[in-house]
Formats: structure tokens, C-alpha cells, sequence
């Protein structure tokens, strides 16, 4: 349930009704908006008694929430969630470029990686770090090395990083180096390490899992949230069909249902959907036309050599000519 605010509301008043919620047992959740204060009430086993609360002095009104995943749906807080990162906003007007390799290989790839997106027009710099692999005899990623070139990155071109966790186990250390944590698609449920992950100070990329519903999707953001970190960017990067002609299907529709459903921002991963270098582009193209916050991109100056995906990225210049495509397909629509 929401209790909302009259935008002429005191802090004593909005503190009264906190004090209400929490003398019957309910956890009391306040959520600053643009215009007036909302508080969402919490782990209540069964229905609440609006009645209770629609007289106290400074309520608006207050809204039953219907979906299971409550701090993650519109209805507990209608305003879009906007993530800042040093000077960068996500889940705003803004489209956000999220560019790099697949895996982190060495000190020279990366760098030579990060200086020709910097140049493009990306806004952040991806790298795997640690590799989930679905061979354990594939490259596993460079562990802390990978995650010390990372910082070197950020140093040397200014870009934040973006970088997955793969367990409870190495979270305060990705947690130490990274700017955004990613939780990918084969952990999108792994429930301890979505706990873990709202206790971070730093925003949680969570990838939606390969066969995973968006219900399914929100409620793993959902865990997140319960735990206080409201910092959630959601990635749809494609689902698992019968079809053959690319690795995943990439699921478009999910950006105008996220976008209709939760205040978090959305971006999509159009290289993991795909899995084919040539698919990216009009998957990209196409999920900016959605209204997608941002995009995650693959990009290797020699994929014939990546240790990881190089099929599915895509050589530097064509990466530039994406970005220009990309910018006057956003202008477009912004206006």
C-alpha cells in the first residue's frame, strides 16, 4: 500500500504517519518526489485498512498496490528513478553507451579497446572481469588483474566501468573497483547474491535471465530493493527460443512493458541477444526506437583473436558509425 502526500505536507506530519505505519507492525518506506512524499507500507501479511491512514493529517490518498513486486512497480513510486554516476544520469532523456570487450584480456586490449569507444561517444566502459563460461575449460577472465586494468581505464580516459560479479564469494572486491555491478543473466536468481547486492552503495545492472518472465525479471529487482539499494539499472538482453538465426531472441517488447510497469531505467544489450556481429546494429537501432535508456555494446579491435564472444562484436569503426546512427535516431525521437 502507498500513502501519498499532500505536497503542502509538514516533515511533522509525514513523521506521524511514519510513526503510524511502524506501531502496527509495518515497515514504513519513504520515497521523495518531485512535487510531494510518498510512503510505501511494507511486509504486510494480508490486506491493510486504508482507513486507517486516509484521515491522519497531510494524506492525499491512499493507493492499494496490486503487483507483486512492490518498490520496483509505478504504483509505489510513479517518478522514473534516475541513477547518477559522477556526471552521468541514467534513466533520464539521455541515451547512455555502455561500450567494450566481452572479457577483460590484458592491460594493451583494453586500453586500445576503451581509447577508440571513448573517441565514439561512449559513456561507459564494459569488460568482463570475471567470466561465466558455459565450458569450464573457456577463458574464466583475469579475476582482480582484470579488475586492476579497469581502474587503469577509468583513470586514463574518464569513463566509469561496468563489471559482473559472479558471486557472493568476490562481491566487495568487484564492489571495491567497479562504478556499476553487474549480476548477469545465469545469476538473474540467485537469491543470496541479489541480497548481497542491495546492501551495495554502488548501482546493480541486472541482466534479465535467458528464460525468465519480466514478472520473474522485476522480482529479482525486487530482492534488491528490499534491501535498501534503490540503484538498479534492468538489461533486457534477449531469451532463450526455438529459433536458429541468432544466439537469443531479442525481446523488444520489454522496453515499453518495463518502462510502463517500473520506474527503473532499462537498457538492452543487443550483442548477447544477438550473438552475430551483423545483427547489432538494427537490434540497436531498433531498441532506441523503443525508448530503451541506453544500450551495452560489444566492441573488440581484433575479434578474430577475443577470447570471448569476438563473433558478436564489432570492430571499432563500425562502432563509430553505429554511435552517429545512434545519436540521430535518439534525436529524433527526443524531439
Amino acid at each position: 500500500m502507498l500513502v501519498v502526500m499532500n505536497h503542502l505536507a509538514t516533515q511533522e506530519q509525514i513523521n506521524y504517519v511514519v510513526e503510524s505505519i511502524e506501531k502496527r507492525g509495518y515497515t514504513a518506506r519513504t520515497i521523495p518526489g518531485g512535487e510531494r512524499v510518498s510512503i510505501g507500507i511494507l511486509y504486510n501479511k494480508g490486506s491493510v485498512d486504508a482507513s486507517l491512514f486516509q484521515a491522519l493529517p497531510g494524506v492525499k490518498e491512499v493507493i492499494p498496490i496490486t503487483r507483486p513486486y512492490k518498490q520496483v512497480s509505478r504504483e509505489f513510486k510513479p517518478d522514473n528513478t534516475i541513477i547518477r554516476i559522477g556526471n552521468l544520469t541514467i534513466g533520464g532523456k539521455n541515451l547512455i553507451i555502455m561500450a567494450g570487450p566481452c572479457a577483460i584480456e590484458s592491460e594493451k586490449q583494453a586500453m586500445t579497446i576503451a581509447n577508440h569507444v571513448a573517441s565514439s561517444g561512449a559513456h561507459i566502459f564494459r569488460g568482463g572481469a570475471f567470466k561465466p563460461r558455459t565450458s569450464p575449460y573457456s577463458f574464466q577472465g583475469l579475476g582482480e588483474k582484470g579488475l586492476q586494468i579497469l581502474a587503469k581505464v577509468r583513470k586514463e580516459t574518464g569513463m566509469p566501468v561496468v563489471t559482473e560479479v559472479m558471486d557472493f564469494q568476490n562481491f566487495d572486491l568487484v564492489e571495491e573497483y567497479a562504478d556499476i555491478v553487474q549480476i548477469g543473466t545465469r545469476n538473474m536468481q540467485n537469491f543470496s547474491l541479489l541480497r548481497r547486492a542491495g546492501k551495495a552503495k554502488k548501482p546493480i545492472l541486472l541482466k534479465r535471465g535467458m528464460a525468465a518472465t519480466i514478472q520473474e525479471w522485476l522480482m529479482a529487482a525486487e530482492y534488491i530493493l528490499e534491501e535498501g539499494n534503490t540503484q538498479v539499472i534492468l538489461c533486457e538482453r534477449g531469451v532463450r527460443t526455438f529459433v536458429n538465426h541468432s544466439r537469443n531472441t531479442l525481446d523488444i517488447s520489454a522496453i515499453p512493458v518495463v518502462r510502463k510497469e517500473s520506474h527503473l531505467p532499462i537498457i538492452v544489450d543487443p550483442s548477447h541477444a544477438a550473438g552475430i556481429r551483423d545483427q547489432v546494429e538494427p537490434l540497436s537501432l531498433a531498441s532506441v526506437a523503443a525508448e530503451a535508456h541506453g544500450l551495452m555494446i560489444e566492441v573488440h579491435h581484433a575479434p578474430d583473436e577475443a577470447l570471448s564472444d569476438g563473433a558478436q562484436s564489432l570492430y571499432p569503426d563500425q562502432f563509430d558509425i553505429l554511435c552517429k546512427k545512434i545519436r540521430a535516431m535518439h534525436a529524433l525521437f527526443d524531439k
